[in-house]
């Protein structure tokens, strides 16, 4: 049986209706893509803090190459290593992984690619730390390394003040390192709908950080940067004296929990289903769990306000009340409450403008776990 490869793209859609895409199909509204792109990098425009994208939203390396071309990036965030070896074969050399990294064959692909592009990782163990440096020490190479301080999110990370310190000690000893500053993400908080609770907290935790670089720096370590921040407090982290990097990741596609945060960016990601069956007053469309994720909430149909979904928790149909009177064969939009990890489930993504299909991106880091 002749199986084509997952990262094969199919060109000869171009041009033609969005409708007469098989489905379910992975969308990007390109013009509304491109305006998200250019309106998060006019903001960081001459302002000291600047933007370094996180690939985990998209990745697509298309997309990351925009987001750097639009000015205002230093470089990349990623989530995974997986992830940094696609953004280092696109061409894109300087990589954040936010992430600490554990185990023997990780640390060898590590090391490797540390040896292609300008690389960090972020570290909140002294375990981590020397692993790392044993690994490069070995291979020849420097590895950029962040401390991860916890600033509330309770997941990575040391405790602000002098744990920072004693790890950033420790960091400048060792051989193969180089210390390069902090990174402290405000994720429980992000999530917040009052914008105004939400910049106080935000400032409120993220100065926890800022204080703990002052303390390291007092004591004769230079910080190079604060990396942090997210696509609905980009306009508080990205002000605050002292923050350097802001990690950004949901802007370029937009869900519509995040649209409530960021109003100001338009919701470019979508999903075509098509209807497969019309019985006793409800309409199923050919998309479920494993084309559409959900757990910030259910998908939303597109221009239809009106239709809410009553749940959605099969793994290949979408169960929807008949209310536009659709027909089997018609076809749905589902904007999903959580781009990253729709985005995830496909190989592809169709960019579309005025109802066609204009290009077609692979989306290189989908399944990257490791």
């Amino acid at each position: 049986m002749n199986i084509p490869p997952a990262t094969q793209i199919n060109r000869d859609v171009i041009g033609s209706p969005i409708e007469d895409l098989d489905t379910p199909a992975l969308l990007l509204d390109g013009p509304a893509s491109a305006r998200n792109i250019s309106r998060m990098a006019e903001f960081f425009r001459n302002r000291k803090s600047q933007l370094r994208p996180h690939f985990k939203n998209h990745k697509c390396t298309i997309i990351a190459r925009r987001q750097l071309a639009a000015g205002s990036a230093v470089g990349i965030t990623c989530a995974k290593l997986g992830e940094a070896e696609v953004l280092a074969d696109a061409g894109i050399d300087d990589v954040l992984i936010a992430n600490q990294l554990v185990g023997r064959r990780k640390l060898a692909r590590l090391v490797e690619l540390a040896g292609k592009i300008n690389l960090k990782v972020a570290v909140d163990d002294i375990r981590q730390i020397t692993a790392i440096s044993e690994a490069a020490s070995a291979a020849g190479v420097t590895v950029g390394i962040l401390v991860e301080v916890d600033i509330g999110m309770n997941r990575c990370g040391v405790e602000p003040g002098e744990p920072a310190f004693q790890l950033a000690g420790e960091i400048r000893k060792l051989p193969g390192l180089r210390f390069d500053g902090i990174q402290a993400y405000e994720g429980h908080v992000v999530y917040n709908d009052d914008p105004v609770e939400r910049a106080e907290l935000l400032r409120k935790d993220m100065q926890q950080a800022i204080d703990t670089r002052r303390l390291i720096e007092d004591r004769g370590i230079p910080v190079g940067v604060i990396s942090g921040g997210s696509s609905s407090t980009y306009n508080v982290t990205g002000l605050l004296e002292g923050v350097d990097e802001i990690q950004a990741g949901t802007y370029p596609t937009m869900d519509w929990c995040y649209a409530r945060l960021a109003p100001e960016f338009e919701i470019a990601l979508s999903v075509l289903a098509r209807v497969i069956s019309t019985q006793a007053g409800r309409a199923v469309l050919d998309v479920g769990l494993k084309g559409a994720t959900a757990e910030f909430g259910l998908p939303r149909i597109k221009g239809h306000p009106e239709v809410e979904l009553p749940t959605f928790t099969s793994e290949e149909h979408c169960i929807a009340p008949n209310g536009p009177g659709w027909r089997v064969g018609d076809t749905a939009e589902l904007l999903p409450s959580h781009a990253c990890t729709t985005c995830n489930l496909y190989r592809r993504m169709y960019v579309h403008e005025e109802g066609r299909v204009v290009d077609v991106w692979p989306i290189e880091g989908s399944g990257r776990l490791a």
